[in-house]
């Protein structure tokens, strides 16, 4: 059963092209076309706006919030070909490390698992995705780029879990961990990237989509024990895909909806895919005990009608 808890009159001026709640549940921040970015206290089901971040000249399609153990830090991406990171001190929010290494439109940003350090992917239309690396005792970032990682341009970038699954049952054999990246481009391919060594490599390219990936979405592991990725397109279908060993990878079409699929997410457990749309609807779907996806909440956007 799902039910709509809040409803937050943001004031921007133009489209809104992403919305993230940070770790704890307490702060939702916004990026629109109007160049800006908002965060708001959204605590006990009301909505105050704490700051409105102007930095960007042009529209910002994507932030990310960091692990909190890194302080409150905020990455927005625009069409500017610029990322910015934020640092909130003294409820203040302000510019923290800016990158402008890219040659068009950044459109995608996500931190990596906390357990990796302070890390961001950045995926752009030139591409090419950026990997940024703060190195605290240097109080510095380092950026890697992975060159041609999409023929045309990157839309999306999703890191994998840092817990690795457990195949073999065994909680004792140590596994060591991997970066691993996954990204969707206008090449209709999505791509596995594994750091190695002081560079990024290939190590997966998944061929379905038969149109511009716009969404990768790589899932929690908590109490999966396999690889799971979303993928969503212009050709109106999510992909599921999975893996045991993030080489050989299954592929299953989850739907084919009325109209190009924007937007894939996963709870925080990885149990249940929220899919958004052109055909202007928020799906939700899980797997049943036969292997089968099945929508379990059908939500209208802008009506707050729910259909289960």
């Amino acid at each position: 059963m799902v039910s709509i808890i809040n409803s937050v009159d943001t004031g921007h001026e133009d489209m809104i092209h992403d919305a993230e709640v940070d770790y704890y549940g307490l702060r939702l921040a916004t990026c629109s076309s109007d160049n800006s970015v908002k965060v708001y206290d959204i605590r006990n089901g009301a909505s105050a706006l704490l700051d409105d971040l102007k930095g960007h000249f042009g529209p910002v399609w994507q932030i990310a919030w960091s692990h909190p153990k890194f302080g409150n830090l905020l990455a927005s991406c625009s069409y500017d070909r610029r990322v910015i990171i934020w640092k909130e001190t003294n409820r203040k929010w302000a510019k923290y490390y800016e990158y402008t290494n890219h040659d068009s439109s950044v459109n995608s940003v996500q931190f990596a698992p906390a357990e990796f350090g302070l890390i961001l992917a950045c995926g752009s239309s030139d591409g090419s995705i950026s990997v940024l690396t703060f190195t605290p005792e240097t109080n510095s970032w380092d950026a890697k780029k992975i060159q041609n990682a999409h023929a045309i341009g990157c839309n999306s970038v999703s890191w994998a879990p840092a817990t690795t699954p457990l195949f073999n049952g065994n909680e004792n054999e140590q596994q060591p961990l991997v970066k691993r990246l996954v990204s969707g481009g206008c090449d209709n391919l999505v791509k596995i990237w594994k750091e190695a060594g002081d560079q990024w490599v290939e190590e997966s390219k998944l061929e379905v989509h038969s149109d511009w990936v716009r969404d990768v979405a790589w899932a929690p592991s908590v109490g999966i024990h396999r690889h799971t990725i979303a993928s969503c397109s212009q050709d109106r279908r999510v992909v599921i895909w999975t893996s045991n060993d993030c080489v050989t990878w299954n592929s299953t079409i989850l739907h084919l909806f009325d109209d190009v699929v924007w937007n894939v997410s996963w709870s925080l457990n990885g149990n249940i895919l929220a899919v958004s749309g052109g055909d202007n609807r928020i799906s939700l779907w899980s797997q049943n005990a036969e292997g089968t996806w099945q929508c379990i909440s059908d939500v209208a956007k802008g009506q707050g009608h729910i259909n289960n």
